[in-house]
């Protein structure tokens, strides 16, 4: 059977918003669309603590955060991620550098310097970052009793530099941009603690009629994520590219949908919970409602979990890491939900 996805599409005419669902259109299909796509802000992700804006430009902290996440999405703990940043920082202050000439230490090349030479692999594959942080990763978790060594010494036993104590400078640095992506970039602290596949978006999908327009746009744009990979510390910002910055995590999702209908959320879910008006059970939640439950390691009453509900008992979410964002039953939260944050009252 042919995979199929539901696009909401949404027209103003007259300035009334007039919602339509144009079935489910089969991804080899072609459909004539009611709006073009909305493209997410460039400028999407939120400006990190001013200490480190001062000494990080945006292509540093973009691969720090590229670190961070490949990291996370293999269950690195914190301590890899810190490692792995540090040595980024030492070895090429976070620039994913090409062949300097003259200047080039052999061959080495990108985040880590990594050498095609010594096995590292092609220099088109180390000049991706994605392949860099998994290949750092893949050679730290070959180190017997990495997680009890300084930091100096786990990074050594993956580098072999000339200059080993060099690392443990950045160490400091390396636990700021760590904790900024965790915390900033990576708004999810917990993923659903739940198992099991996708729902299948109803054949007689619609909005209410009054559903104001830039909740129908948040939930159309929501909805055309599906089946991408989840990536902690991602921003959302194009999450089909396939680089883990840019892919979405629960709270990323949701602040991209409503960034897209127009409306500024914050990052994290944290301070998501106390955006809106409270809306008080399941029962009476709305299309483009935010659900937060504790999830895998959050509580009541700091909920590290949330969901965007579409109506029909479904909700669109980023689980967790080795799952896609997909369709939730929302019965399936109900005896677990923290709040529910309502950001654009109807008429």
């Amino acid at each position: 059977m042919t995979r199929r996805v539901a696009t909401v599409l949404v027209t103003t005419v007259i300035g009334v918003a007039c919602l339509c669902v144009v079935g489910l259109i089969g991804i080899a299909s072609s459909a004539t669309a009611c709006v073009p796509r909305i493209d997410p802000s460039p400028n999407a992700s939120a400006a990190p603590p001013s200490a480190l804006a001062s000494s990080y430009n945006a292509e540093q902290l973009t691969n720090a955060t590229i670190i961070v996440s490949v990291g996370a999405g293999r269950g690195i703990p914190e301590r890899g991620l810190v490692i792995a940043v540090a040595v980024a920082l030492q070895e090429s202050s976070l620039r994913n550098l090409g062949h300097l000439g003259a200047a080039n230490d052999h061959d080495s090349l990108g985040l880590f310097q990594q050498r095609p030479s010594q096995g590292w692999g092609t220099p088109d594959q180390i000049m991706d970052p994605v392949y860099a942080a998994n290949a750092f990763y893949s050679k730290l978790l070959t180190v017997t009793g990495w997680e009890q060594m300084p930091l100096t010494q786990a990074a050594q036993s993956v580098q072999r530099s000339a200059t080993p104590a060099a690392y443990a400078k950045w160490e400091p640095d390396a636990t700021a941009l760590v904790a900024l992506s965790a915390g900033l970039y990576g708004g999810c602290t917990a993923g659903d603690g739940m198992s099991g596949s996708s729902e299948a978006l109803p054949d007689d999908f619609t909005l209410p009629p009054d559903t104001p327009l830039p909740v129908a746009i948040a939930i159309w744009w929501a909805l055309q994520q599906l089946g991408t990979p989840y990536a902690f510390g991602g921003d959302c910002t194009d999450a089909h590219s396939g680089n883990p910055a840019h892919q979405c995590d629960c709270s990323s999702l949701i602040q991209q949908a409503y960034r897209t209908g127009g409306i500024s959320l914050p990052r994290v879910t944290d301070d998501q919970q106390h955006a809106g008006t409270p809306i008080a059970s399941l029962i009476q939640a709305r299309p483009g409602d935010m659900i937060f439950i504790p999830g895998s390691n959050g509580t009541m009453s700091d909920p590290g979990h949330v969901g965007l509900y579409i109506g029909h008992g479904l909700v669109v979410q980023a689980p967790h890491t080795g799952d896609v964002v997909k369709l939730t039953k929302a019965s399936a939260w109900a005896g677990q939900i923290a709040t529910i944050r309502r950001i654009v009252k109807g008429d």
